[in-house]
């Protein structure tokens, strides 16, 4: 058998693995890229952009069908398999430009390097070499250093069957036929605040929500979660706090859905469809990690280093990015590690890795965008802090569009240096204001930095702009005047 040879062999085709080996030919390498499944991976399909595809549409039609802007639209219907047709056309478009500059790539020349796209599964059979099993042949590539960038898939319930078709997972939505009349959605944390935000937007199905705890989004403040709870029900959606799912029982017709709240009490509720939404886990299997002395972490990730290398970076040629690598599972995560690899091994690392500017968008109703520390991570980590918050009906763009439900939290340190340590915000363009603060976390910027900083007006970010000045009473609104609309406290180690 012969064995084709790469100077870097990346398995998975995901944000991470994509990003890595489109990086490798900036410095004139060979690369094999493998693949399982669809090319880009749950970036494309199944995930980040069909679900954020079916929320802008979901989000389109809410807008449209609302009678609260002074005008009516009439003969407003929705077509799922429309709806569906439409999204499949988003990533199909992403695809066919990931293949694009495969093809563009494919031969090597004096300028960069080249790419090859191998579908199949990928195993280590030792520290140089991987077999790649297809429907139609096996065959085996050499590498010099390895990628894994294999993903996750969602997490499976304990004794639910999925079978994507009346209980599914974020997998199975696209297999649906038309909207649901009735839904529950098992879990309350991001993705599963997501779709219950699509399906509510269409106002097609009657959405509940398993929340297992009081608040939906539990790990942020519950300023935001009970924001985002607020809005879900406004919406339509009927979220059952302090509820654990006994069991589902299928019947001919509908399924049957037993709950058990924490004060004692059951409910039985009949629906068409379970979505299972608690969480992703690293895809892992079949890997042949036994086979290069790998092992996985208790929480069944890959422990990597400080350059996402799976043992010393001297001695070791495999590395690991993205969802796999037990970082936050975030699309921007991937690629930087997947890029930070490349330039770890052929290039000269210019900065450290830093997580801590990663912002994570939560796709609901309003939108909602987050960045840094939050007051719970603050008091677990005892840092003295000091937290403003603006609310979007005082900012005039808000006013204009007449979009004012959300706000702007950003949190500095109390220790005399001001150092800005996280942001929340919530509303229209809230996905764009939070790189602002992104970027002055990775700065380490503080209150005397951004300070000066003009925004144009009218714009959304100007409620950036006046929720820093609270912080030195200096805003043009006075929290005197407006106390639910303006806030700002402070939290010690000893004062608690």
């Amino acid at each position: 058998m012969s064995i084709e040879k790469y100077d870097l062999v990346v398995i998975g085709s995901g944000p991470a693995g994509f990003a890595a080996a489109m990086r490798a030919i900036d410095f004139k390498k060979s690369v094999c890229m493998i693949e399982a499944s669809h090319l880009g991976g749950a970036g494309i399909m199944n995930g980040a952009l069909t679900s954020k595809a079916m929320w802008e549409l979901s989000r389109d039609f809410s807008i449209a069908s609302s009678v609260m802007r002074g005008y009516r639209a009439s003969g407003l219907n929705v077509d799922y398999k429309q709806v569906q047709k439409t999204i499949i056309q988003a990533a199909k478009q992403k695809q066919l430009q990931m293949l694009s500059q495969i093809e563009t790539y494919a031969e090597p020349s004096e300028e960069f390097g080249n790419i090859t796209l191998k579908h199949g599964w990928g195993k280590f059979i030792d520290s140089h070499t991987v077999e790649i099993t297809s429907e139609n042949k096996t065959e085996r590539v050499h590498g010099d250093n390895f990628i894994i960038a294999t993903g996750s898939r969602p997490r499976p319930m304990p004794d639910v069957e999925i079978d994507q078709e009346r209980i599914i997972d974020s997998e199975g939505v696209m297999n649906l036929k038309e909207f649901p009349e009735r839904m529950i959605i098992l879990g309350s944390g991001i993705i599963g605040c997501e779709f219950a935000t699509i399906f509510s937007n269409y106002s097609q199905t009657e959405v509940h929500l398993l929340d297992r705890q009081h608040k939906v989004i539990p790990y942020e403040d519950d300023d935001l979660s009970g924001f985002v709870s607020k809005n879900l029900e406004n919406n339509g959606v009927n979220i059952h706090h302090t509820a654990n799912l006994r069991c589902i029982r299928k019947k001919p017709d509908f399924l049957e859905v037993v709950l058990d709240y924490q004060d004692g009490h059951s409910k039985v509720l009949e629906v068409d469809v379970a979505l299972v939404a608690i969480g992703r886990i690293p895809n892992l299997d079949n890997l042949g990690l036994e086979n290069v002395g790998i092992e996985t972490t208790e929480r069944g990730y890959l422990n990597i280093n400080e350059v996402c290398a799976t043992d010393d970076f001297k001695s070791c040629n495999i590395f690991a990015a993205g969802d796999v690598s037990g970082h936050a599972q975030l699309y921007s995560v991937g690629e930087l590690q997947g890029r930070y690899i490349v330039e770890a091994l052929y290039g000269n690392l210019e900065y450290p890795l830093d997580y801590s500017n990663m912002s994570t968008l939560m796709f609901f109703k309003p939108e909602v965008a987050a960045v840094g520390l939050n007051e719970k991570a603050c008091k677990k980590r005892g840092i003295p802090y000091k937290v403003a918050t603006y609310s979007n009906s005082l900012v005039n763009r808000a006013v204009a569009m007449r979009a004012v439900d959300g706000f702007i939290k950003i949190i500095v340190s109390d220790d005399g240096n001001d150092r800005i340590l996280g942001m929340r915000a919530a509303g229209p363009q809230a996905s764009t204001l939070i790189t602002s603060i992104a970027y002055q976390i990775t700065q380490k910027g503080t209150l005397k930095d951004i300070r000066q900083n003009i925004h144009p007006h009218p714009s959304i970010s100007e409620g950036i702009q006046e929720c820093l000045r609270v912080f030195e009473e200096k805003s043009i609104y006075k929290p005197k005047a407006f106390p639910d609309l303006i806030k700002l406290k402070s939290w010690k180690p000893e004062s608690n």
